[in-house]
């Protein structure tokens, strides 16, 4: 064991947890339950500062000296360290307001989910409470820092934002989806805490949030940007902004052009395949007809949560049923459905380290006709099993290898594995028939789409309206579900390429891999090589397929 490198990871790890101490109590770590993350300028300059001096001594770590397992956890440390340090560089916080993914939208979906096991967890959730008021309070300079430099969001999100919090503020503090903790079982001081949640939600959360959200209408909306003009060209060192999101978000170093092409030749074989499918169920191989019928009919859409819900459920009990024969590796912590009225359309979050809390993946149903009854398969096999269940229940099961590495999130990777997971889900044979499998392409759709549009939108300087009408042209989804997408990948450039880059290169392993063994390939092997070393950048799963493939 190479001791300087491991004495690093464990270093590393111990101060993610210390400064984002609500994602430490979401994995059941419960050291820093009364504290928040610090959103202020100084945190943030700290954190740069400690991202740089873990990548620089990662890579004085002679990798000659490593087995195969220390460079992958050196790799993976230099580039979570660095790549986020690039981008924070840029002072996103300065600017970035955001009703889907904004801090004001997720807390009512992240507060339930806190597992509080014992009364002084519980009893830590009021100090938290003052943590978080203060955390608006930073967000709030940050962006008032923002407009005396320049560094502005788009109008219309500002004043959804500001709409939002104004519906929070409206409702009152006993039940408020800011304080609903989950008390442990059987505690007989409920009463009295929850009491003391509601004097701390009237006495420091709501001055701040309000405070957030007049700094939002009073100061930000007056110096936005118009809807014109929605992304990062339209501010101050954009195009560099945007090459270091690519980088985070992909794991790679491709240009934006070249990005963009890819999506643009991904919708383009697409088509072809909606006409075959089309044909069989709709009737009609135009792709017009086929768009507008699963956008608008009635019929092929749900009209309530609970329905939305049982057809998540069902898709994945199919899929639990089926992964043994896929895969050698299972995973110990089961998966579970939630319905949310706020956050994504869809995501998972992953079960506590201590099992106190299965793997979850939330379905938002604040508008239930927005979801396709067609989509629900695909999304369930995506954001479950064998998506990010597998995927991320798996990595925090894995022996010998440091803590940050079954915990990291490197997109690329978790999230080209999701998609990845629905055309496998498609050689499994889960889907239920051929308006299923058109739900399939839909979300290719998407994540085609995705690469044309945020490139579109930071790069090539379209309108929020360009990329909604390409989205409106090139897919089947609802108006508002296209809305919610484009003012998700204005407020988070670069995100939403990693889907749909990390399927291909995903898929391009795997070719590579059949044709180098031919009759011994096995896909058991393959997938538990891909999953059986936490997530990592690309480029380094590529060397593990390839190493695999050799021996």
């Amino acid at each position: 064991m190479n001791k300087p490198l491991n004495d690093l990871a464990v270093e590393y790890w111990e101060y993610v947890m210390k400064t984002e101490p609500t994602d430490a109590l979401m994995l059941g770590d419960h050291r820093y339950d009364d504290r928040f993350e610090d959103l202020s300028r100084g945190a943030e300059d700290a954190d740069i500062a400690a991202r740089r001096d873990f990548a620089k001594r990662a890579k004085a770590v002679d990798p000659g000296t490593l087995t195969t397992d220390e460079k992958i956890t050196r790799e993976v440390l230099i580039f979570l360290t660095e790549a986020q340090a690039d981008l924070q560089e840029m002072r996103p916080a300065e600017w970035n307001v955001s009703h889907t993914i904004g801090l004001q939208a997720m807390m009512p979906v992240v507060v339930p989910q806190l597992t509080l096991l014992e009364p002084a967890h519980a009893e830590a959730m009021i100090p938290k409470l003052r943590g978080l008021a203060t955390a608006f309070e930073d967000a709030a300079a940050r962006l008032r820092e923002g407009v005396a430099g320049g560094m502005v969001p788009m109008r219309s999100t500002a004043e959804k934002s500001a709409d939002q919090v104004d519906a929070l503020l409206a409702l009152p503090a006993a039940g408020h989806p800011l304080g609903l903790f989950r008390a442990p079982a059987g505690w007989l001081g409920e009463a009295t805490w929850r009491a003391e949640i509601e004097k701390t939600l009237i006495a420091s959360v709501f001055p701040a949030l309000k405070m957030w959200r007049d700094t939002v209408a009073d100061h930000v909306v007056p110096a936005s940007r118009s809807d014109d003009q929605p992304g990062l060209p339209y501010l101050k060192n954009g195009e560099e902004s945007y090459r270091r999101a690519i980088a985070l978000y992909t794991t790679t170093d491709r240009s934006a052009a070249s990005i963009h092409q890819i999506g643009l030749d991904q919708i383009a074989k697409l088509g072809d395949e909606y006409r075959t499918l089309g044909a069989e169920v709709l009737g009609t191989s135009n792709l017009d007809e086929i768009f507008t019928r699963l956008r608008d009919d009635p019929a092929l859409h749900f009209s309530d949560g609970p329905s939305i819900i049982a057809a998540s459920e069902t898709a994945m009990a199919k899929a639990k049923a089926a992964m043994g024969g896929w895969f050698g590796r299972l995973p110990k912590a089961d998966c579970v459905v939630a319905e949310t009225p706020t956050g994504p359309t869809a995501f998972y979050f992953r079960p506590a380290a201590d099992g106190s809390r299965p793997g979850t993946f939330f379905v938002n149903t604040a508008d239930p006709t927005r979801w396709g009854r067609y989509e629900i398969e695909s999304m369930a096999y995506h954001e479950g099993i064998p998506g990010h269940h597998l995927q991320l229940a798996i990595a925090g099961e894995l022996d010998n290898i440091p803590e940050f590495r079954k915990r990291a999130f490197i997109a690329a990777y978790g999230e080209g594995w999701g998609l990845y997971t629905e055309r496998l889900a498609d050689e499994m044979g889960l889907y239920s028939g051929p308006l299923e499998r058109i739900g399939m392409l839909s979300a290719d759709s998407m994540r085609a789409g995705r690469l044309v549009v945020d490139t579109g939108l930071h790069a090539m300087g379209w309108t929020r309206q360009q990329a909604i009408d390409y989205f409106r042209n090139n897919s089947p989804m609802t108006q508002t579900t296209i809305e919610a997408e484009v003012d998700r990948y204005i407020a988070l450039p670069g995100q939403a390429l990693a889907y749909m880059i990390g399927r291909l290169e995903i898929q391009r392993m795997r070719t590579e891999a059949e044709k180098k063994m031919q009759e011994r390939f096995d896909i058991k092997g393959f997938h538990d090589t891909v999953l059986g070393s936490g997530l990592v950048p690309l480029s380094t799963l590529d060397r593990m397929v390839k190493e695999w493939a050799a021996a």
